[in-house]
This record gives structure tokens, C-alpha cells and sequence, in this order.
């Protein structure tokens, strides 16, 4: 009998397929930092995160590193394989401490050959993975500093579902692109308004519903996006309100 997961993807494919993948997985520890797949190198594996979140970043020639999407239990790390690539410019590693499924390259094209089911929700979730990082783009070009961590901190308090996980400097600073010290002041701020707390390389999401009152609408944009197509709650929609067009033509204004 094949064990159980918390993985949304697995849970969705019909129990035989499931069963069949996780017979040839392994269930691995995923701590901190572990490169999961590495700059133009072959991806060997991929993982279907059970615990924890997985970033993907964007990685510079002087060594720095700019977080573009985030994974949990939600869906898979080694997309590009699915899109057919064997190697790519990013980086995923591990972000938040959990385990996930790994699942070798060739098996898993296998599996991706002969199910329909799995290639129809990689396929939404390539849909969903597009709306983040196209929505964190937007928000990291228009959006406050605090804006934006606290859109990150929802995200990864919905992919961990705990109320506390561990979060440096340096990781948070490298989830936004800013230096240490602005996240000092950041999340001091946020700690003294009482949404959080913050000691030792450790949130703890306090005040939930404070979050989502001072956080700006791409969450729910994102969110609403997940829940879309690979089910889930909605939440109101925040572009409703918007005139977005008019006929055949676009009535957005610029970015400026």
C-alpha cells in the first residue's frame, strides 16, 4: 500500500497513478538551502513538496540571487522538464525546512507520457506558477517595501500551513532584493504593529486578518489565480472595481 501525502498535485491524480509514483519516489528531508536543481545543469530529479516551500531564483554574475517563485505542497519543483528543458538559468533550493517526493527524471516522463491527469494540472499549475511571477514583477516595480513582505508572508503562511517557520535575514532579503537592514526595519515595523513576531530566524504570523487589511491586492490576485485552476477558496476579487478596457481596446494606464 503506498503511503500517504500532503502534496495537492499527487492527491489530485487518480489513486492507481498516485500509488504508481510514489512507489518509485523517495521521501527525502529538505532542509535549508538544498539546491533541488542548479544553473544550466541537467535536472536530475523532480519533487513534489510535502512540507516546507521551495524558491526559484533568478541568480546574477556577482553572486546574488533575486527570489522569482515560490513552491509548497501546492505543486512541483522541476517544471522546466515537464516544459520540455533539460536544464535552464535558474535555481531552485529549498527555502522554508520540510521533505518532499523525489521522483527521478525518467520516471517521471514516464508517468508524464502515460497520464493525462498529470500533464492536464502541470499544466494549469504552469498556468498559475505564470500569474506569481508575473504578478510579483508588478508588485515589486509599484508596491512599498512593506507591501511586499507582507504579500511574501501570506504566500508562505498559506504553502506552510503553520503559524510559524523560519526565516532569516538573508533569506527574506533575498525573497525581495533588498538589503538585510531594510529587512530589519521592515519586520520590526510589522512586529510592532502586532501582525508579527520575529526572533531568531522566526515568524510567527500573529494577526492574520491585520496582514490581509495592510497588504496590497496582488496576493489576492495570485491567490485567486491558484484557487482558479487548481481549486480552492476565492477571495473578492480586487481588479473588479477597475476599468480595464472599453470595447475591443485596452484602457489600462502606464506603470509610470
Amino acid at each position: 500500500m503506498a503511503p500517504e501525502t500532503r502534496n495537492q498535485l499527487l492527491r489530485s491524480l487518480p489513486t492507481s497513478r498516485r500509488d504508481a509514483i510514489l512507489e518509485q519516489a523517495e521521501l527525502v528531508d529538505l532542509p535549508k538551502r538544498k539546491l533541488l536543481y542548479d544553473v544550466q545543469a541537467p535536472i536530475e530529479h523532480v519533487y513534489f513538496i510535502e512540507d516546507g516551500v521551495a524558491s526559484i531564483v533568478s541568480v546574477l554574475r556577482d553572486g546574488t540571487a533575486v527570489e522569482t517563485s515560490t513552491c509548497g505542497n501546492e505543486g512541483m519543483v522541476g517544471l522546466p522538464l515537464f516544459l520540455g528543458a533539460e536544464e535552464v538559468s535558474t535555481q531552485a533550493l529549498q527555502q522554508v525546512p520540510g521533505s518532499g517526493w523525489r521522483l527521478g527524471r525518467d520516471h517521471f516522463l514516464r508517468h508524464l507520457t502515460e497520464s493525462p491527469e498529470l500533464r492536464d494540472y502541470l499544466g494549469r499549475y504552469t498556468q498559475a506558477l505564470m500569474t506569481l511571477i508575473a504578478q510579483n514583477s508588478a508588485c515589486n516595480r509599484r508596491h512599498s517595501i512593506e507591501e511586499r513582505a507582507v504579500r511574501w508572508l501570506l504566500m508562505t503562511h498559506d504553502q506552510v500551513n503553520k503559524d510559524t517557520f523560519e526565516l532569516t535575514h538573508q533569506f527574506f532579503s533575498q525573497m525581495l532584493g533588498v538589503r538585510r537592514a531594510t529587512i530589519t526595519v521592515t519586520a520590526g515595523a510589522l512586529q510592532e504593529a502586532g501582525y508579527i513576531q520575529y526572533h531568531r530566524g522566526m515568524v510567527t504570523i500573529a494577526d492574520r486578518p491585520g496582514l490581509l487589511d495592510v497588504c496590497c491586492e496582488c496576493y489576492a490576485i495570485i491567490h485567486n489565480e491558484y484557487a482558479r485552476l487548481l481549486g480552492g477558496d476565492l477571495m473578492p476579487d480586487p481588479l473588479a472595481p477597475a476599468h480595464l478596457s472599453d470595447s475591443k481596446f485596452s484602457t489600462v494606464a502606464d506603470g509610470a
